[in-house]
């Protein structure tokens, strides 16, 4: 029987110009990625992608402007799958949200949590976030940045 998929949230945070928040993951050479995480039991999407925000970024300084229609899906390259997530899951299955930043540079706090996701970030255009992606969420993000684009001229 196939591993299930992790449900999880991700937020693509508009700055007022249009670009959007990518995070350098702590400890992993050259990765930047959107802020998500997993959906607490019984939690609403919308609040989850909220908390994630706060917890990976250290502000909740945003306000939702848009959801994608649909949930989409990521595998683990074999490599990770059985380690990740302590085994239990074959990859995630997202619901995204469009957010926008209503807060200034300072409101994000990257320290704010014990456990930090991100070492370091900047705001980059929709076109670029295909090529920043891992090979395994490449897919995902050129779906983002197709879909998405709209709320970049909000």
């Amino acid at each position: 029987m196939p591993l299930p998929y992790r449900l999880n949230v991700g937020a693509v945070l508009f700055g007022p110009d249009g670009r959007v928040f990518v995070g350098k993951r702590a400890g992993i050479a050259a990765a930047w990625q959107l802020p998500q995480g997993g959906i607490d039991a019984g939690e609403d999407p919308r609040v989850a992608v909220m908390r994630e925000l706060l917890e990976e970024v250290g502000t909740d300084k945003a306000e939702i402007i848009g959801e994608h229609a649909e949930w989409v899906e990521y595998d683990l390259p074999p490599e990770l799958l059985g380690v990740a997530w302590g085994g239990k899951y074959r990859g995630q299955r997202q619901k995204w949200f469009a957010l926008k930043f209503l807060g200034v540079a300072s409101d994000i706090r990257l320290d704010a949590d014990p456990h930090p996701e991100f070492e370091d970030w900047k705001w980059v255009t929709l076109a670029e976030l295909p090529a920043l992606a891992v090979a395994f969420k490449r897919h995902i993000y050129e779906i983002l940045a197709r879909d998405f684009a709209v709320f970049a001229k909000t």
